[in-house]
C-alpha cells in the first residue's frame, strides 16, 4: 500500500496563477487547499513575477508537497499572453525547483483528459470533476485554482510514466 503523498498542482498565468494541494492515500485523493495568486496589471512585470514566485514559495513551506502536477504554455492565437505565461510559469518553477520538487508537466489536453476524459472540456466540466474526485461541497473557483487542483491530479495519474518524470 502506497503511503500518504502531498501533490502540488499549479496553473500559471501572469495575472493569475492558480495553485491547488491534494493528498493522496493510497487510491484515495483529497483536496488539502486551493487558491490564486493574482497580480495587478497596473504593476511592473518584476513585481508581478517577485508575488507569483513568493506565494509559490509559501504554499510549498506551508503543505510540504513531494511533487508538483504544472500545466505548460499554450501558444494558441496570442502569442505575447503565452510569453506572459511562460514567465508566471517559469517563476513558480523556480519556486519548485529551490524546494527540490519533483516535476510533472502536462499540457492543458492531457490534464482535461486524465480528470475529464476528454481534452477538449470546458472549465465547467474541470470544476465539476474536481468536485467530485476530490469529494468537495461545492466546485473550487475560481477556475484557475480547479485547473491547478486538475494538475496535481493528473500527475497522481500519471505517476511512474515518463509524463511525470519531466523536469526534476
Amino acid at each position: 500500500m502506497q503511503q500518504r503523498r502531498i501533490i502540488l498542482g499549479i496553473d500559471p498565468g501572469l495575472a493569475n496563477t492558480g495553485w491547488g494541494v491534494i493528498e493522496r492515500n493510497g487510491s484515495k485523493l483529497s483536496c488539502v487547499a486551493y487558491g490564486c495568486v493574482s497580480t495587478g496589471a497596473d504593476r511592473e512585470l518584476a513585481w508581478r513575477l517577485g508575488k507569483i514566485h513568493q506565494q509559490i514559495t509559501a504554499v510549498v513551506q506551508r503543505f510540504s508537497p513531494e511533487a508538483v502536477g504544472i500545466e505548460t504554455v499554450w501558444f494558441g492565437q496570442n502569442v505575447s499572453a503565452a510569453f506572459a505565461t511562460g514567465q508566471a510559469r517559469g517563476a513558480a518553477l523556480v519556486a519548485c525547483a529551490q524546494a527540490g520538487l519533483s516535476v510533472g508537466e502536462f499540457s492543458p489536453r492531457q490534464i482535461k483528459l486524465s480528470v475529464v476524459g476528454t481534452g477538449s472540456a470546458d472549465k465547467s466540466q474541470v470544476q465539476y470533476m474536481m468536485k467530485q474526485l476530490l469529494g468537495l461541497d461545492e466546485a473550487p473557483r475560481p477556475d484557475h485554482a480547479a485547473d491547478a487542483l486538475a494538475a496535481a491530479v493528473c500527475y497522481v495519474t500519471h505517476e511512474g510514466s515518463q509524463s511525470a518524470g519531466g523536469a526534476r
